[in-house]
């Protein structure tokens, strides 16, 4: 083969190799464009309900059935201190007790005079019945026995007072003894050992055990929907009651603006006084829309959301995105109405990377 003809050979084989290389090339493009993976994407079915339930929050605090200041019937010194702040303490348990020295000191002298004055009756007493038999004999006047009977009477009358006396004495002995009227805590102290205190000044602070009520402001136009004996739903810190309206105030708070409910909770309830207590109140709402999972929306514009719809263009799932407005929300769903209609399909989940027109795969999401 002379050389003219190998340079010929040459080139067509390169030529060859060339053309087989490159369909090689166009055969893997076209491959790979007709397997591209669309993203895939969760997706649910909007379904239209007629209404929707709010829930209304109210704020109140807890208050103890019985809460009051107790203190002494009378004034004194404060002699001991039996129970302090944060004690628990039984019905009739001593709290406090006054000095009672001058008491019973008097006590002493009013047990004196009775015993004289009652040794004066006894005389008394035997002078008029002898003198009585001797009135018989014509040996003493009926004056005299009338004086007689006058001096018993009036020993008699100085007895009673002494005894009234006694008795005073005695409630007083018992009053500067305080107890407790009835089961709580001690939530406050306000005088300290050798005050003197006036009677009828608080010495504590007691907090009932039982009978745990909330006081609940709610709104003039809402309180109709309330009345006495009613079922309402209380909660306080993590703890949820059914509980009773036991009472609704007939004035108007001039700051609030608010009736006030007075709610009994149940015996049971671990509450401290001046806790917070929600009340939570269900009401319908006759309005139609649609929920969604609060992550499937966007903001939008003029304060607007956007929820984004698939639709089927020819044999592919389109992304389109659609003016919405929250009516309502719960702690993860929104209740919504807008440009979206019954049994679309919408992205519920995954939506952060999506772009109005992209093609996507949808999945159903599982139903709970």
């Amino acid at each position: 083969m002379d050389r003219t003809a190998r340079r010929s050979w040459r080139t067509i084989s390169v030529c060859v190799f060339a053309l087989v290389t490159l369909s090689a090339c166009q055969k893997e493009v076209t491959e790979h464009a007709t397997t591209t993976i669309l993203p895939t994407v969760t997706s649910k079915v909007l379904i239209l309900t007629p209404s929707y339930e709010h829930e209304q929050t109210f704020t109140g605090t807890i208050r103890a059935g019985n809460t009051t200041g107790v203190g002494f019937e009378l004034s004194g010194k404060l002699n001991e201190l039996q129970a302090d702040s944060g004690i628990k303490v039984k019905q009739g348990q001593i709290l406090a007790i006054l000095d009672t020295r001058l008491l019973e000191a008097e006590r002493q002298e009013i047990q004196a005079s009775l015993a004289q004055t009652q040794a004066d009756v006894d005389l008394a007493t035997s002078t008029l019945k002898r003198n009585q038999e001797l009135k018989k004999s014509g040996y003493v006047s009926e004056q005299l026995l009338d004086e007689n009977r006058s001096q018993l009477n009036s020993l008699a009358a100085a007895k009673n007072r002494l005894l009234a006396s006694q008795h005073a004495n005695q409630l007083k002995l018992d009053k500067s003894i305080l107890v407790a009227p009835f089961d709580g805590t001690i939530s406050r102290r306000l005088h300290n050992l050798g005050e003197v205190v006036a009677a009828g000044s608080p010495i504590f602070t007691l907090v009932g055990n039982i009978n745990p009520e909330a006081y609940i402001g709610v709104p003039v136009a809402l309180a109709e929907q309330f009345h006495a004996e009613q079922q309402v739903q209380v909660s306080v810190q993590d703890q949820t009651f059914t509980a009773e309206i036991a009472g609704i105030s007939a004035e108007v708070n001039p700051v609030s603006r608010t009736l006030q409910l007075r709610i009994s909770l149940p015996q049971d309830a671990r509450v401290i006084n001046g806790e917070i207590a929600y009340l939570h109140q269900q009401q319908q709402i006759e309005q139609a829309g649609y929920w969604v999972p609060i992550s499937a929306l966007t903001d939008g514009i003029r304060g607007l959301w956007n929820l984004y719809v698939i639709a089927k263009d020819e044999q592919q799932s389109i992304i389109e995105r659609r003016d919405v407005e929250i009516l309502y929300t719960t702690q993860d769903m929104a209740y919504i109405q807008g440009a979206i209609q019954p049994n679309e399909i919408y992205v519920s989940q995954g939506i952060h990377k999506l772009v109005v027109g992209q093609a996507v795969s949808p999945i159903a999401a599982a139903t709970r």
